[in-house]
């Protein structure tokens, strides 16, 4: 492999942590999370196991404007003879990568990786819909273009995976504010569900209208973040590991429980993909509280 191939790919891995001023760093991480909350509450409509394909709706009736309104006619005619007749693979591979945007984006974590990630899927996109009707294609210019930002800014440095991965702060912060995260949105759905466990009633801290929300639980998956949200805030006041890998296993846990249902079956925590990637999220963050040796010192 040629140096300068290493040499991109050690940046790319590397914690988005350069030295820069306090507010500088605040501002670019602002716009990091801000792009992680757009990817995760945009994963929640693609839908398994097909993705649209069998009504002509969601995911693949998006792709398929690709084929309809071209943006650029080599990309259409791949959408058209090998993604549409290949949609339920195409559409996990977009969830996934859509899941991993929002956990990395929001999280922190490999910050670079994330962003160049997001510039590919956000042209992707723009290659598919920017021609269609009632599209704004400015929408997808920034888009990129907010990407591009983040991937040469130090967006790692303020709550974030990579801060704790390059020793620029403790584990403790980053624990303690995803812990109570965790726990608001968890009691939230709890109080909401209380009069009909198995039915979601809480909304998970979403605005429908302003196309922003942390997923949908019901009570049992209200419950499930708020043992996990304490499991964590512990884990980062009084340094016990053990706890914190407790807290990584019951999110991530309950996430792949969701991916297993949504689209199959009512999940049994009243969850979506959103609400996956939302656990998914804190997941990641507790493995780094109870894997760093710093992560949360005693008082």
């Amino acid at each position: 492999m040629p140096e300068n191939v290493r040499t991109l790919i050690r940046w790319l891995f590397a914690p988005a942590t350069d030295e820069v001023r306090r507010e500088q760093a605040a501002g670019a991480a602002f716009l990091r999370v801000l792009l992680g909350l757009m990817w995760l509450y945009n994963v929640e409509w693609k839908r398994p196991p097909d993705f649209g394909r069998d009504t002509g709706g969601g995911l693949f009736h998006f792709t398929s404007l690709a084929v309809s309104h071209p943006v650029f006619p080599p990309y259409s005619w791949i959408v058209e003879h090998l993604v549409l007749p290949n949609m339920v693979v195409f559409g996990w591979a977009v969830l996934i990568v859509e899941t991993a945007l929002a956990v990395m984006l929001l999280t922190g974590a490999w910050v670079r990786v994330a962003a160049a990630l997001g510039v590919a899927q956000s042209m992707a996109i723009a290659l598919s819909v920017a021609s269609a009707p009632g599209e704004w294609p400015w929408a997808y210019w920034l888009m990129i273009g907010a990407h591009v930002a983040v991937l040469f800014s130090s967006a790692g440095r303020v709550l974030a995976v990579d801060a704790v991965r390059s020793g620029t702060a403790p584990a403790r912060n980053l624990g303690q504010f995803w812990g109570v995260l965790a726990v608001v949105v968890g009691a939230y759905s709890v109080l909401n569900s209380a009069g009909d466990p198995g039915t979601t009633r809480g909304s998970g801290l979403t605005s429908t209208g302003l196309a922003v929300g942390l997923g949908a639980y019901n009570l049992f998956g209200g419950l499930v973040l708020l043992v996990a949200g304490v499991l964590l805030l512990v884990a980062a006041r009084g340094h016990i590991a053990l706890l914190g890998w407790a807290a990584a296993g019951v999110g991530g846990a309950a996430a792949l429980s969701l991916y297993a249902q949504i689209g199959f079956s009512g999940p049994f925590l009243g969850g979506t993909a959103t609400s996956a990637a939302f656990l998914l999220s804190l997941a990641v963050v507790a493995a780094m509280v109870a894997a760093s040796g710093r992560a949360a010192p005693r008082d």
